[in-house]
């Protein structure tokens, strides 16, 4: 597992406890602040696993 793939998880963790946090107060920005980090780091997440495979191919 790839730095990208470790700190795309764990900002999609953050993200993600983030948003349950808006939700639970009410806090409409903080939520959608969650959500953007969520996605973010599901992003990072993926191209870290792109970037894997394409090295294992070439290796």
């Amino acid at each position: 597992m790839s730095n990208e793939q470790t700190d795309g998880k764990a900002k999609e963790i953050g993200g993600s406890i983030k948003e349950k946090a808006g939700k639970l107060t009410g806090n409409d920005r903080m939520e959608a602040e969650g959500t953007g980090d969520r996605v973010e780091g599901k992003t990072e997440k993926n191209i870290g696993k792109a970037k894997d495979a394409v090295k294992d191919q070439f290796s």
